[in-house]
């Protein structure tokens, strides 16, 4: 398996993984509370394809995961009392993991966490930031698993009426 910076192609391979995550989730629980066919979606791939912050992880030309990594909280971080204050642009963010529903369970979440923290690394960054669904557990395991520490549950603005309050880690890298 491989991660790759995706490509068009590759994005709307993962838009398809994002409907199939969802549709899955659905099926069974939906942690993360993702809507099908609006969050997220080919089009939320596509964005982030353009914008150079859409990974997929590939076996053998099956896309298997995708997230998104880049500076933008998407929402009011400031109101999260983080262990380090710390400017964007001197934090990346991971966004939108999935892994497809017939790869779970296979270190593939993991591979792409390390993935974040390498790159963050990288890039010189001082932190890596999230936030998750409070109901959320298994990503709060994976995350907690690679070093992520709790750092607090905040309105982050996004106006979602079903989500008021999001659940924050950080894992502080220098």
């Amino acid at each position: 398996m491989k991660i790759k910076l995706a490509s068009r192609e590759d994005a709307v391979k993962a838009g398809r993984l994002y409907d199939d995550t969802v549709a899955f989730l659905d099926a069974h629980i939906n942690f993360p509370k993702w809507r099908y066919k609006i969050y997220p979606t080919v089009e939320t791939a596509l964005g982030a394809q353009q914008n150079g912050e859409l990974y997929v992880i590939e076996d053998e030309g099956t896309v298997t995961g995708a997230f998104i990594l880049n500076f933008d909280p998407s929402g009011n971080y400031q109101n999260v009392p983080w262990k380090r204050d710390l400017k964007e642009g001197e934090y990346m963010v991971i966004h939108t993991l999935a892994v497809a529903p017939g790869y779970q369970g296979k270190g593939i979440g993991g591979m792409a966490v390390s993935f974040c923290i390498d790159e963050a690394l990288r890039r010189g960054c001082k932190a890596i930031r999230l936030d998750i669904v409070s109901s959320n557990e298994p990503a709060a395991i994976l995350y907690e698993k690679h070093g992520f520490t709790l750092a607090g549950t905040a309105d982050l603005g996004r106006g979602l009426e079903d989500i008021p309050e999001f659940t924050l880690y950080e894992l502080n890298l220098k």
